[in-house]
């Protein structure tokens, strides 16, 4: 999207050059006042007056800040040099932070696509990208001012300003995760087992949320870095009938593993003892023995030895 921001190119010059000349200056103020003569006096108090609108053109950046420049209300670029510099008293000086910054936001309840409440948390890392948006596209200024500091007074800050846009980000974050988080279900429970899910979801789902997350916070100037998935759980009202869901699932399972390998080794065992000829078993033989392997291979505990002193039809 085409941006309106360009670099500062007004004029600007080293601060400590400005610095040395406006020490000269005051050296020639001071001999002006030191003269006593009404004209020495008038020129002195005309150059202090200069010189104090002078101080207040200094400014220094440090790595990856900027300051946006703006004239009686006229934008005039954004300086990013690093350094200190002296530039027009009179223009308004609104620095940002380039500077990556993390938002750990809390689980929020929302439904997935099969209308089941879940609970679901993300953690994201956001910066800057473009200064003229997010000064200008979006009201961050007036959220920043409206902050009265501990004295009272609203006064503008960097931190002000940097909370105001984090606000921002943590109010379209909620809205992107409610919205991705209603396009896929928890688990495949209720779909099929190659729907993507919440929990199998994993890299895919993390892309999809990073996608809308930058859609939404692109008119802002806003940049997401990454964004993940940090918590996930069913909402407390359905967690303990879920859980009795998942757990009789799981001792389905098992019983499935454990039959299946109790066949193959009433199998084996009746394969060995034709093999070996160890002993003829007929169609009666065979189906006891099959049923006695398997309560034994199947049950919970233990089996308890019966001795039969007859015969296996007595």
């Amino acid at each position: 999207m085409e941006t309106k921001e360009f670099n500062f190119k007004g004029f600007k010059t080293n601060g400590f050059l400005m610095l040395f000349l406006m020490l000269i200056l005051l050296a020639g103020i001071v001999w002006l006042y030191s003269s006593l003569e009404v004209w020495g006096i008038i020129t002195g108090i005309v150059l202090t007056i200069i010189w104090i609108i002078l101080f207040f053109g200094y400014t220094k950046l440090e790595p990856n800040e900027a300051i946006v420049m703006i004239f009686f209300g006229k934008y005039k670029g954004v300086l990013k040099e690093t350094g200190f510099f002296w530039v027009n008293p009179f223009m308004t000086k609104k620095k940002l932070s380039m500077r990556a910054r993390n938002l750990n936001a809390d689980p929020i309840k929302v439904n997935d696509k099969v209308g089941n409440p879940v609970l679901i948390g993300l953690v994201l890392v956001w910066k800057l990208k473009d200064t003229y948006k997010a000064m200008f596209e979006i009201d961050a200024q007036t959220m920043a001012a409206s902050r009265p500091g501990k004295d009272g007074a609203i006064t503008y800050t960097v931190s002000k300003q940097m909370d105001a846009f984090e606000n921002f980000v943590a109010i379209q974050s909620d809205a992107a995760l409610r919205q991705v988080a209603g396009l896929y279900a928890y688990d495949n429970n209720v779909v099929s087992d190659t729907e993507l899910t919440l929990r199998s979801g994993g890299e895919e789902i993390n892309d999809d949320l990073l996608k809308e997350l930058n859609s939404r916070l692109e008119m802002a100037g806003i940049e997401i870095i990454e964004a993940r998935i940090n918590y996930l759980a069913y909402a407390p009202e359905i967690a303990a009938v879920m859980l009795r869901r998942q757990q009789a699932e799981a001792i389905i399972s098992a019983r499935e593993k454990i039959v299946e390998g109790a066949v193959t080794m009433v199998k084996m065992a009746l394969e060995r003892i034709e093999d070996e000829s160890i002993v003829e078993l007929d169609g009666d033989k065979k189906a006891a023995m099959v049923s006695n392997l398997l309560v034994v291979l199947c049950a919970d505990e233990s089996a308890q030895p019966v001795l039969n002193t007859g015969t296996l039809y007595q």
